[in-house]
C-alpha cells in the first residue's frame, strides 16, 4: 500500500489534546527496525507472539509515572482487536479498563478475505473459476499442506496467497485466519465500544456488525456505532459507499493527505468521557 496510514498517530495527537496519556508501537516486523528483526522472526511470529508485545507494551505503560494502572483503555483497529481481544482474556494482571474496538471483524479472517477477493474479482467473465482455484489454495494453506497456485491467478492475488504460506509469516497466519472475535467477545466483562464505518471496504458493517451484535451477552456493556462517512482505518470518505472501488480505493484510503472522520473522532471521545 501507498503512504504510511497514519491514523494511530492523528488519533494519538487528538487524545493527547484531550488530556489523555497514550501509547503505541511498532510490531517487530514493521517499522524501522523491520530488518534487522526479520531474521530473528522467521517462524517465531505467533499469536503468543503478539500477546508477548501487547504485555511488553502495558507493562511499560503501566511503570511510568503519573499512570493509573486501574485507568487503562486500548484502542484498535481491524488486526489489533484480535490481539487486543487475546490479551484481555489472558490477562491477570493489568487488564484494559475498557476496550474500543474499531474495523473489528465479525466474521473468521479467512471467511473476510474470500469475500474480499471475490470483489477483487468483480468484472472478470471466470470470475467463479477463479474463486475455485483460490479456494482450493485456502484450502490447502489450511490444512497444512504446500499451497499450489494455479498460473490462472491474478498476479495480485497469488501474491497474496504466497504470502500466507511463507514461513516469515508462519504459524501466525494460520493461527489468525481461524480466530473467532464472536465467541471471545461475549466473554469480556468491561465496557466495549464497537465501531466500524458505513464505508468501511475491508469489513462490512452490516454483516460483521450484525455477527457482533448477535453474540454479546444482555447483561455486557457494549455500545455499537457506524459512522455514515467513515472508512477501514477511521478516515473520511467523501465518495458514496456506492461508488467505492475495493482494487483502487482500498488501497488509497491512508494517503497522507486524508482526514480523519470527524463523526468517529467525536464518538470516540464521548464513549471515553462516559466510561
Amino acid at each position: 500500500m501507498q503512504g504510511t496510514g497514519g491514523s494511530g498517530k492523528l488519533l494519538a495527537k487528538k487524545l493527547v489534546s484531550e488530556g489523555y496519556v497514550t501509547l503505541r508501537y511498532d510490531k517487530r516486523f514493521t517499522g524501522e527496525h523491520a530488518s534487522e528483526n526479520l531474521p530473528y522472526l522467521i517462524g517465531n511470529i505467533s499469536m503468543q507472539s503478539h500477546l508477548n508485545e501487547v504485555i511488553s507494551a502495558v507493562d511499560y505503560l503501566v511503570g511510568q509515572p503519573d499512570i493509573d494502572a486501574s485507568n487503562i483503555f486500548v484502542l484498535t483497529n481491524s488486526e489489533g482487536a484480535i490481539h487486543a481481544l487475546n490479551y484481555q482474556l489472558q490477562s491477570q494482571d493489568n487488564r484494559f479498563a475498557g476496550m474500543i474496538l474499531t474495523g473489528i471483524p465479525g466474521r473468521s479472517i479467512m471467511e473476510l478475505a474470500e469475500s474480499q477477493i471475490a470483489a477483487l474479482l468483480d468484472g472478470y467473465e471466470n470470475k467463479d473459476e477463479l474463486m475455485a482455484l483460490y479456494n482450493e489454495s485456502v484450502a490447502d494453506f489450511m490444512a497444512g499442506r504446500p499451497v499450489a497456485l494455479d498460473p490462472a491467478l491474478p498476479a495480485d492475488i497469488e501474491w497474496f496467497l504466497r504470502g500466507l504460506d511463507n514461513e516469515v509469516n508462519l504459524p501466525f497466519s494460520r493461527e489468525l485466519w481461524s480466530y473467532d472475535t464472536t465467541e471471545k467477545l461475549k466473554h469480556i466483562p468491561e465496557p466495549m465500544l464497537v465501531m466500524i464505518g458505513k464505508k468501511d471496504l475491508q469489513v462490512d458493517w452490516e454483516i460483521d456488525g450484525a455477527r457482533l451484535q448477535e453474540a454479546v451477552l444482555p447483561e455486557q456493556d457494549v455500545t455499537f456505532m457506524y459512522p455514515d462517512n467513515a472508512n477501514h482505518v477511521l478516515k473520511y470518505e467523501e465518495k458514496p459507499r456506492d461508488e467505492l472501488n475495493p482494487a483502487v480505493d482500498g488501497a488509497t484510503y491512508n494517503l497522507v493527505d486524508r482526514v480523519l472522520d470527524t463523526d468517529s473522532v467525536n464518538a470516540i471521545l464521548e464513549w471515553l468521557l462516559l466510561h
